[in-house]
C-alpha cells in the first residue's frame, strides 16, 4: 500500500467514538478527542456521567434480551470495545458489530479473532439497507428469527437531513416477530434555551454532529413496537439492578419488541 493509497483514518479530528473512548477511560484516543471530550465536560458537567449511563443500560438490556432467550444481536454504532461488550454478555449468542469508523471496526476484528459466533463490519448507520445486505452480516444473523438491534448512542449521531426514522424503520421492517429494538438516545428534555445554544456552538466547534431530541421525538422511534415496561425513561431508571447516581436527564432509553 501506498502513502497515497493509504486510508484516512480521521486521527487529525474528533470522533464520536473515541471521544465515547476518552469519557470511559478508554486509551484508544488522540489529543482531538481529548480535547472535544474535555471541552464538553466543562461546559456541561453531566456530560461526564452519559457514556456510564449508555454502557450501563446496554448491559442490562442484553442481560434481559438474553433471559427472553434472543441469540442474535445487531450493536449499530457499536464504538470502540470496552468493559461488558455485547458478546461477552450474550456469550452464546451471535454478534455483529458495526460503525463507520476504521479504527473501532479493527480494534473490534482484533478482540473478535478467536470468537467464531462474533464480527464487526464497517458501514454507515445512515445506508442501513447496506447493513442488512452485508454479507458478514447475513453470514451471522437470520432475520427469519428474532433479532436485538441495538441502537445505544447512535441515532443522535444522524442528523435530521439523513432521517433517522428511516434507518430504525428499515431494520424495524426486516425484523421477524420477536425482535427487539434497544435506543438510548440524547433528549432535549432537561436542557434550557442558553444551553441548547452552547451545546450547538461545542458542536460546531468540535465538528461532530449531535442532535438533541424532545422525548416525543425519541419515543417515535418505536412505532411499531410494543415498548416493554418501564418504557421510555432516563437510563439509569431502566431496569436498575443496583444503585445508582442521580440521572444527568440527558439520556432515555428504552426497549421495544416487534409483535
Amino acid at each position: 500500500m501506498t502513502e497515497r493509497d493509504a486510508p484516512d483514518l480521521g486521527f487529525g479530528s474528533p470522533a464520536a467514538s473515541r471521544i465515547y473512548d476518552f469519557s470511559l477511560g478508554g486509551k484508544d484516543n488522540y489529543g482531538p478527542d481529548r480535547e472535544a471530550a474535555i471541552r464538553a465536560f466543562q461546559t456541561f458537567p453531566a456530560a461526564r456521567l452519559l457514556p456510564r449511563e449508555n454502557r450501563k443500560f446496554m448491559r442490562r438490556a442484553v442481560r434481559h434480551l438474553v433471559d427472553a432467550g434472543i441469540t442474535q444481536f445487531l450493536d449499530i454504532g457499536c464504538g470502540l470495545p470496552g468493559k461488558g461488550n455485547v458478546h461477552q454478555v450474550a456469550a452464546d449468542a451471535d454478534v455483529v458489530y458495526v460503525d463507520h469508523d476504521p479504527v473501532a471496526v479493527v480494534h473490534y476484528q482484533a478482540l473478535l479473532h478467536a470468537v467464531p459466533r462474533a464480527t464487526a463490519v464497517r458501514a454507515d448507520a445512515r445506508r442501513p439497507h447496506e447493513i442488512l445486505a452485508h454479507p458478514e452480516v447475513t453470514a451471522l444473523i437470520d432475520f427469519g428469527r428474532p433479532v436485538a438491534v441495538l441502537m445505544t448512542a447512535v441515532l443522535d449521531l444522524i442528523t435530521d437531513a439523513d432521517d433517522p426514522e428511516a434507518t430504525v424503520r428499515a431494520f424495524r421492517d426486516a425484523m421477524a416477530p420477536g425482535g427487539h429494538l434497544v435506543v438510548c438516545d440524547l433528549t432535549d428534555a432537561v436542557i434550557t434555551p442558553a444551553e441548547r445554544d452552547t451545546a450547538a456552538e461545542l458542536v460546531r466547534a468540535n465538528g461532530v454532529a449531535v442532535s438533541l431530541r424532545p422525548p416525543a421525538r425519541i419515543a417515535g422511534y418505536f412505532d411499531g413496537f410494543e415498548l416493554l415496561e418501564p418504557g421510555l425513561v432516563n437510563a439509569p431508571e431502566w431496569r436498575p439492578d443496583r444503585p445508582h447516581e442521580p440521572a444527568s436527564g440527558w439520556l432515555l432509553a428504552g426497549v421495544g419488541r416487534k409483535p
